[in-house]
C-alpha cells in the first residue's frame, strides 16, 4: 500500500526521535521514498547522518543553507503525505498558533497534502489543558492524530504520552492510504455555500451560510480519490485544490450547474443553502432610497434536490441537507422522501454550534431504508469524515 508514497517525515526533539530509524527503515522497506526534515532540537536526539543514510535523501534542517534557499512550497506539494513524528510539545504549539520559526514549520503551513502527527511527550505534558487545545486546534485545521500510547516514559514514570510504535504508524498509514482508494473512479458533485439573489446591481437577498460544511465534504471526497466537482455560491472559504470549481452566484445558476454536472455524476452532496425565492424583477439601477414604504415581490426558485431526484437513476447517490428550527426529525424525513433522496443530513438551529457560520456542526442522518445516524458536536472537517464515511456505507450496502 505504501509503495512509490512520497512521505515527508518531521523529526522534533524529544526523547521518542530514536523511533524514527526504524521507521524510516520500515517505510523504505515497503517502497515508500522518504525525505527528512529535522528541527535543530532533534540532532540531540538522533543523527541527521543516520537518517540521511536510512531514507537515501539529504536530511535537511535550515531554511538556508551556504547561501542555497530550502524550498519549503516545493517540500509541502511534493509529499503525499507529511508525518510529524515524534511531535513534540513545542512544536505542537507552534502548528496551533501559525508560527514558523525553521524550515519545520514553514513546510507544515505550506503543505498541500495531508498531515498527520504522532506526538510524544511526558503524561503530564500530554494531559495539560493547553496541549489538549492545541491538539483540538490542529484538529480542526484538518490535521489527524495518532494516539499516543501508555508505557515507560522518559522520565522514569509509567502513564500515557509514549509516542505510538514504528509498526502502528505503519499499520495507520497503511489504511489511511487505503481509504484513499475508496472512492478511486468515482465521480461526485458536490454544493456549498449560499446563493445571492439579486434586488438591484448593489443589494441581494441572501443567508449567513459560510460554505464551510460543503467545502469539507468536497476536501473529504477527494481525499478518498474521488474526482470532485464543487459548485460553489459566494463564499470566503479557500476551496482544495484540484477539485473542478463552478462558482455561481443566483440559485438559477445553481440549478443549470447542478443539472448538467449531475448526469455524470455517482454521487452528489447538496450542501449548499440554496435561496428559496428570487425577486420577481431586477433592477437594472440602484434603487434610491425614498419616503414611504418599499415591497420586492418574491417568486419559489427551482427545487434543485427535488428536481434532481426524480431524474436520478439506480446509479446515483443523492445526498439532501435540512436545516430545521422546529418539528426537526419529521421535517428531515418528509423532505427525504419528497425529494426522492437517497440520504438526508439534518442539522437544526437549536443545537449550540451547530449551523451557519460555526466551525462545528451537529448532525443526525437518516437514510432512505428508515435508519438514523447520531453524531455528537464536532469539527466541520470531522462531520465531514462521517458524512462520507456513512455515504460509502450506503453506497457499498
Amino acid at each position: 500500500m505504501l509503495k512509490g508514497k512520497k512521505i515527508l517525515l518531521g523529526v522534533t526533539g524529544s526523547i521518542a526521535a530514536y523511533k524514527t530509524t526504524i521507521l524510516i527503515r520500515l517505510l523504505v522497506k515497503h517502497g515508500a521514498e522518504v525525505k527528512v526534515i529535522m528541527t535543530t532540537a532533534a540532532k540531540d536526539f538522533v543523527t541527521p547522518l543516520s537518517l540521511s543514510t536510512l531514507s537515501k535523501n539529504d536530511v535537511l534542517s535550515d531554511l538556508s543553507h551556504n547561501d542555497t534557499w530550502a524550498n519549503h512550497v516545493v517540500l509541502g506539494r511534493w509529499a503525499d503525505l507529511m508525518l510529524i513524528a515524534p511531535l513534540s510539545c513545542n512544536t505542537l504549539a507552534k502548528m496551533a498558533g501559525g508560527i514558523c520559526d525553521n524550515l519545520l514549520t514553514a513546510v507544515y503551513l505550506s503543505a498541500t497534502c495531508p498531515v498527520v502527527v504522532a506526538p510524544a511527550m511526558d503524561e503530564d505534558m500530554w494531559h495539560h489543558p493547553s496541549t489538549k487545545e492545541n491538539l483540538k486546534k490542529i484538529t480542526s485545521y484538518g490535521n489527524q492524530i495518532i494516539p499516543v500510547e501508555k508505557g515507560e516514559l522518559a522520565s522514569g514514570l509509567v502513564g500515557e504520552g509514549r509516542m505510538a510504535e514504528p509498526e502502528t504508524i505503519m499499520e495507520w498509514m497503511g489504511s489511511f492510504f487505503l481509504n484513499q482508494r475508496e472512492l478511486m473512479g468515482k465521480n461526485v458533485m458536490v454544493t456549498a455555500g449560499p446563493t445571492y439573489e439579486a434586488i438591484d446591481p448593489v443589494r441581494f437577498i441572501g443567508n449567513h451560510s459560510s460554505g464551510k460544511m460543503g467545502i469539507a465534504i468536497a476536501a473529504e471526497m477527494q481525499a478518498r480519490g474521488a474526482s470532485v466537482t464543487l459548485i460553489l455560491g459566494p463564499s470566503a472559504i479557500t476551496p482544495p485544490l484540484n477539485v473542478k470549481l463552478i462558482q455561481v452566484k443566483s440559485a438559477e445558476e445553481m440549478y443549470i450547474a447542478c443539472t448538467e454536472n449531475f448526469k455524470t455524476a455517482h454521487i452528489a452532496v447538496m450542501s449548499a443553502a440554496v435561496a428559496d425565492y428570487t425577486p420577481v424583477y431586477v433592477a437594472q439601477e440602484k434603487i434610491k432610497k425614498q419616503e414611504g414604504e418599499w415591497s420586492v415581490v418574491l417568486t419559489k426558485t427551482k427545487d434543485i434536490l427535488k428536481s434532481l431526484g426524480a431524474s436520478k437513476s439506480n446509479s446515483q447517490f443523492l445526498v439532501g441537507f435540512a436545516l430545521e428550527t422546529n418539528n426537526e426529525k419529521e421535517n428531515a424525513i418528509k423532505k427525504l422522501q419528497a425529494k426522492n433522496a437517497d440520504m438526508i443530513v439534518l442539522n437544526s438551529l437549536n443545537d449550540p454550534g451547530a449551523g451557519f457560520g460555526h466551525d462545528t456542526n451537529k448532525i443526525t442522518i437518516f437514510d432512505k431504508e428508515g435508519n438514523e445516524y447520531s453524531f455528537n458536536n464536532k469539527t466541520k472537517i470531522a462531520v465531514a469524515k462521517d458524512i462520507v464515511n456513512t455515504i460509502i456505507k450506503l453506497v457499498h450496502a
